[in-house]
């Protein structure tokens, strides 16, 4: 086997193989119509189960591999993303950000009910904490769920929910007491409750991910929904982007090369001036360019990811990271579109579909200017 990396093992490398042929089988192909439809096919999430696409940090009891492997991880989301479409890959994996809560801080008989069709690809998971009047001020969530004997009546609205229009269980971040962090409790709510309604936004990128606003009126729970203990929602959501800021930045990088590859190929076809596209210097200086900022930030996620595995919690260098992957993804989207030139603009090229995806891996799970202020807080300057 040729070591790539001191990071990766041989079962790493084979399932590498395994995910790698899934995107080329089933999702390559098709990309474009389901771009097109505006979602993926229900049945990709039980393809996507078949291979063990969805079982990473989730219990052997209800389907997952029975531990957390950052390496992994990196792993399914850097194949996936080979693909060559943020929507495709935020709809098969949104069980990643909305079932962690649940395999923390949910009982067992909630664990059963909602982990167990999930990882099997029998159910789809979303995580719905940003509110239109919030964005990322987590703490001032007023979507609020207010105790009647052993039920919860929960009133409010959420938006830019990945995959809110078809998820089965929500993972719902509610204020259940006064003002503040300490006010904010998790609630599982099921997609089928009576009072939840659900609108599609139409976006400038991501097309094939389902992507919604939730209406809450007057929606009963019952109080055993609560994910955790009442009131400990803050920190919980907190803990979860930490996981979903790695995981952006791995999936940005995975984009450049996409781009870069994408262009790379289109510059030795191509022929300007008398000569393939390739051979000119300022074409060759933005290759070196683009794959310089790649493999830099590739190495620093390798090695976050492995910090991670070793039980480290690196807040402030995911932070820093996630802006790095996001603003190379922005350099390489762009001289990719210069590379092809008018080509990009056509719908259809990876390149034409991730320069539209670049601000949305840049916001989601926390925008530049956010986590440039984390990142600064964290390090105590």
């Amino acid at each position: 086997m040729t070591v790539s990396s001191p990071f990766y093992s041989e079962d790493h490398e084979a399932f590498r193989a395994v995910v790698r042929q899934f995107t080329t089988n089933e999702i390559t192909p098709y990309v474009q119509e389901w771009e097109q439809a505006g979602e993926v096919p229900r049945e990709l999430y039980k393809k996507a189960a078949a291979v063990g696409l969805f079982g990473d940090g989730f219990g052997e009891q209800y389907g997952g591999h029975g531990q957390r492997d950052a390496i992994l991880r990196m792993v399914i989301l850097q194949e996936l993303s080979r693909g060559g479409s943020g929507g495709v890959v935020a709809s098969i994996l949104s069980n990643y950000i909305g079932l962690p809560p649940i395999q923390r801080g949910g009982s067992e008989e909630m664990k059963a009910k909602v982990l167990t069709p999930c990882l099997a690809g029998d159910a789809v998971a979303a995580l719905a904490i940003t509110e239109p009047s919030g964005g990322s001020d987590v703490a001032r969530i007023k979507t609020v769920a207010r105790r009647d004997g052993e039920e919860f009546i929960v009133n409010g609205q959420k938006t830019f929910i990945t995959s809110g229009m078809h998820a089965d269980f929500i993972t719902v971040a509610v204020r259940t007491g006064g003002d503040g962090a300490r006010g904010i409790s998790l609630l599982l709510i099921e997609g089928d409750r009576a009072g939840l309604d659900r609108t599609r936004l139409d976006k400038m990128g991501w097309l094939s991910s389902d992507t919604a606003t939730l209406y809450f009126d007057d929606v009963r729970v019952p109080v055993s929904n609560l994910i955790g203990e009442e009131g400990t929602g803050f920190s919980a959501i907190v803990n979860n982007f930490n996981a979903e800021r790695i995981d952006m930045a791995a999936q940005s990088i995975a984009y450049s090369r996409a781009c870069y590859d994408e262009a790379l190929e289109w510059s030795r076809d191509r022929e300007t001036f008398g000569k393939r596209l390739a051979d000119h210097q300022v074409i060759r200086h933005k290759f070196i360019e683009m794959d310089r900022q790649i493999n830099a930030a590739q190495a620093w996620c390798e090695l976050l990811a492995w910090r991670l595995n070793q039980d480290d919690n690196p807040v402030a260098e995911i932070a820093e990271l996630k802006v790095q992957a996001t603003t190379t993804f922005e350099f390489c989207a762009r001289e990719a579109a210069q590379i092809l030139g008018g080509a990009s603009y056509l719908k259809g090229s990876v390149t034409e579909r991730l320069y539209r995806e670049v601000r949305v891996q840049a916001i989601g799970g926390g925008s530049e200017e956010i986590l440039r202020d984390l990142a600064s807080r964290q390090l105590d300057i």
